[in-house]
């Protein structure tokens, strides 16, 4: 399905052939990348548990989005929540508006099933844009603090990494797309 196309930008769902030519970019561009994590949202995709989008710029896959319509796990599971997992635009096609339309449609899908949609964060450098780009759209802290391996860290914790593990959780209030 497609969900957004102006020419240059089409947002549709992701297929299996993505999930290689992903991998292969972000190992390119120095990231810790396994396909695993792109064939298992193929597979909860098929089981419609989320949505999966591949943003294709010019001809090329470019960045991806999976919205879970119940929350994986974090402080917001169980909630009945929707969430926001693995955003990401591979950086030679960054500034480009293309992770704005990712979120834009990811925030527009999540409205269909509940007013809310949450999202973990990395807090390591290599989140910086991300961290910004969330404040920016209006995503606010949890207050539960910092999570490390889908646990709250205890105060003065220091059997932790600044690793992708290291997160924390923000929400946002949507306009709900189904009339309530």
């Amino acid at each position: 399905m497609v969900y957004y196309n102006d020419n240059e930008l089409i947002i549709r769902n992701m297929e299996e052939a993505d999930a290689r030519i992903l991998t292969d970019e972000e190992i390119a561009q120095g990231w810790h990348a396994d396909i695993f994590k792109y064939l298992t949202r193929l597979q909860d995709q098929s089981a419609g548990e989320c949505f999966s989008l591949t943003a294709i710029y010019q001809g090329q896959p470019a960045g991806y989005v999976s919205i879970y319509i119940t929350g994986l796990s974090g402080a917001f599971s169980g909630k009945g929540l929707p969430e926001i997992v693995d955003f990401a635009v591979l950086e030679k096609y960054r500034r480009k508006g293309i992770g704005r339309k990712l979120m834009d449609v990811a925030e527009q899908i999540a409205g269909q099933y509940a007013d809310t949609v949450w999202l973990g964060v990395g807090l390591h450098s290599g989140y910086g844009s991300a961290q910004r780009m969330y404040v920016k759209r209006g995503y606010i802290p949890d207050g539960t603090g910092v999570w490390y391996r889908n646990k709250p860290c205890a105060q003065y914790e220091t059997e932790i990494a600044n690793d992708d593990d290291l997160v924390l959780f923000l929400s946002k209030k949507l306009e709900r797309q189904d009339g309530n």
